[in-house]
């Protein structure tokens, strides 16, 4: 049995509009799960927020549409503020982290989720993953030199640390009088590996905060590590008798501090600025009511 070329054609259209119409109807359901999920969120039941989440995502799991995306990005936060409220729910957190990838998978500058992806993998002392994760992304040329910037910037915090943690306590540390007032004095740790171990972190973060400086250097975070490192770096200098070496690096260092004063105070002007602009508009807006 045959079939006409207006049957055809009318079996065709009917298709087509099925399809569109059941596009359109998951579309309405998804975003309904979204807002329904969002005040869920808000009201902080977060298993129900989460299960409306899961509905929006299982309508578009490859996250292709913009409603898709953002039910992807709200189940993160969702899994994350579980684990925020009970740090036992370890699962919680391990499956906002690959919530939060697909986001990034989408969107590689997401500095939130990325952000969110480190903060829990550190939570979760991950520490190579949290290392590789942190590495990559300051490598990561597709992404904006300011968000490579703050990852050697995470990076050399925790350099920071490792130096400090040995400089900073005594018999490294001691307080003595020099013409009659106080001050820090730094010898070389008794142990020869404790001193490698110091001495490597304090190189080690000073390029990593180089690095950063060279990629944004109109960052005060950037500027604040770069102080802090090139103090350690002095305090080094001390230890091995370098005295010339000590001075300059402290005189660097002061620079240093300087600058990140000067970020710091218009990074916070700009803020302020900010907040009190989008309060008038926010009055204005109450008074036309």
């Amino acid at each position: 049995m045959g079939f006409s070329r207006l049957g055809i054609l009318s079996v065709i259209l009917l298709t087509v509009l099925m399809s569109a119409n059941c596009s359109y109807y998951n579309r309405i359901i998804t975003r309904k799960n979204l807002v329904d999920g969002g005040q869920a969120y808000k009201d902080r039941k977060f298993p129900d927020a989460e299960q409306l989440f899961r509905n929006a995502i299982s309508r578009d799991p490859q996250g292709q549409t913009a409603e898709g995306k953002a039910a992807q990005l709200f189940l993160a936060r969702t899994l994350h503020s579980q684990f925020i409220g009970d740090r036992q729910v370890t699962a919680k957190a391990d499956e906002a982290i690959q919530e939060y990838k697909k986001v990034l998978a989408g969107d590689a500058k997401d500095q939130n989720s990325f952000n969110a992806v480190a903060n829990l993998l550190e939570n979760l002392n991950k520490d190579e993953e949290w290392l590789k994760w942190v590495t990559d992304r300051s490598n990561n040329e597709a992404v904006p030199n300011e968000q490579r910037a703050e990852a050697l910037t995470k990076l050399a915090a925790k350099k920071y640390s490792c130096s400090n943690e040995i400089s900073d306590v005594e018999p490294v540390k001691k307080t003595v009088t020099k013409d009659g007032k106080q001050v820090f004095e730094y010898t070389k740790p008794q142990d020869p590996a404790t001193f490698e171990t110091f001495k490597k972190c304090v190189e080690e973060g000073l390029d990593l905060a180089n690095r950063a400086e060279k990629l944004d250097t109109n960052s005060d975070a950037v500027w604040s590590y770069k102080a802090n490192m090139l103090i350690q770096q002095s305090r080094l200098a001390e230890m091995e008798g370098n005295k010339q070496l000590e001075d300059s690096l402290k005189a660097e260092s002061d620079k240093a501090k300087a600058r990140f004063s000067e970020l710091a105070k218009a990074k916070k002007e700009k803020e302020d600025a900010l907040k009190a602009q989008q309060e008038a508009a926010k009055n204005e807006a109450n008074a036309n009511k």
